[in-house]
């Protein structure tokens, strides 16, 4: 943040605060209570721990908040910002409303209905985490790029444990196939090596997530980044490098070059949830390609005049990216009639609520997708 720049709140530019969360934060409604802004920093059910200017604090949310909240998603996650009531003493603080989101990870919660469960808020960059000793599955790579994408957060694609692979730019090429114009770097904790590439990401005030499978090095990223032992790691199966599970929530830290870090448990599955803008960008090439055909309801299988057919033939697309590319269509479409019945279900129980609205205010840009943790 430029030296210049002051807010009213300059305790919490740690955590990212800004003048437009300024803005924001002046526009509440007011409630009548002495609050002030914190950041959500770890979640434990329905008990938060959040920075405030004053320090941290375990808090819980309002029985206004929690009846106006139409879907789980409503609740306050990590990374959000909140207006919580602090009281003297020992006492839990007291979040009586959500700022708007700017982003979010978002998963489908555990159940038959399609409620959301929103992983991390507010961030800025995503470092997609893959592992070189195993872990290469280009298909796996462009559904978390969907699922960033849609978020509206930067993704970069990290490839560590870089010192287990003998040649880590072959990897580095075979993932600019798939996705020319996000930064890819290959990177080693173990040998200090990468590092100088990712400090512009580092940077102060900003907010960085890391996501991938169990086993990836997220948290031994984290610690290398850090300069400090900041979470536990264990080792790789030997019998099929598969990872030993090590983060057990979500969290976030404040690194010494000023970076806001969310760290996240391993995925062992990944869902995609409403993501047709990260599906177009991940798969611009085809979705051109179709744009190219003589007919414009050509699907694809056959007909005269098709450009993505030729393309197939002719080897200028890799016929395991198109049938991802399918296959995330048919899933997504699927998904989109779901939402829709549960858009009907929200809005008869929003009547019955008195047409409250959540507390998060209008409909944010989320990143979605299922996280199956470990």
């Amino acid at each position: 943040m430029n030296e210049q720049t002051k807010t009213a709140w300059p305790e919490m530019e740690i955590y990212g605060w800004n003048e437009e969360r300024d803005k924001e934060y002046a526009a509440l409604p007011p409630t009548g209570k002495k609050l002030a802004p914190a950041r959500i920093v770890a979640q434990f059910s329905h008990q938060y721990r959040i920075a405030t200017p004053w320090g941290d604090r375990l808090a819980e949310v309002s029985g206004k908040y929690a009846f106006t909240a139409a879907t789980p998603g409503d609740y306050p996650a990590v990374g959000d910002w909140v207006a919580a009531e602090l009281p003297v003493g020992d006492s839990r603080a007291v979040v009586h409303a959500l700022l708007p989101r700017r982003t979010a990870i978002v998963r489908r919660a555990a159940g038959s209905r399609p409620d959301e469960q929103i992983i991390g808020a507010n961030i800025d960059t995503v470092f997609i985490v893959v592992s070189l000793n195993g872990d290469w599955n280009l298909r796996r790579i462009e559904r978390y790029l969907i699922a960033v994408r849609d978020g509206g957060a930067k993704p970069v694609l990290l490839l560590t444990k870089a010192d287990l692979c003998e040649e880590p730019e072959l990897y580095v090429r075979a993932a600019k196939t798939i996705a020319p114009e996000v930064p890819i770097f290959p990177v080693s904790a173990l040998l200090d090596q990468g590092r100088e590439a990712l400090a512009p990401y580092l940077t102060p005030g900003t907010t960085v997530g890391a996501t991938g499978s169990s086993g990836v090095g997220k948290s031994t990223l984290l610690n290398w980044l850090a300069g400090e032992r900041r979470q536990a790691v264990q080792g790789i199966r030997e019998d099929d490098a598969r990872g030993r599970h090590t983060t057990t929530h979500r969290e976030l830290f404040v690194l010494s070059s000023g970076v806001v870090w969310l760290d996240t448990p391993g995925m062992r599955e990944l869902q995609l949830w409403e993501s047709e803008d990260g599906w177009q960008a991940t798969f611009s090439d085809i979705e051109a390609l179709a744009a190219s055909c003589r007919f414009r309801d050509c699907r694809h299988e056959g007909e005269q005049g098709c450009a993505v057919q030729d393309a197939l033939s002719g080897g200028g697309l890799d016929p395991a990216r198109y049938a991802n590319y399918r296959k995330t269509e048919r899933e997504l479409a699927r998904l989109a009639q779901k939402e829709q019945r549960a858009g009907k279900r929200l809005a008869k129980e929003a009547g019955a609520r008195g047409g409250k609205s959540a507390p998060g205010g209008a409909k944010q840009k989320r990143m979605r997708v299922y996280e199956g943790e470990d």
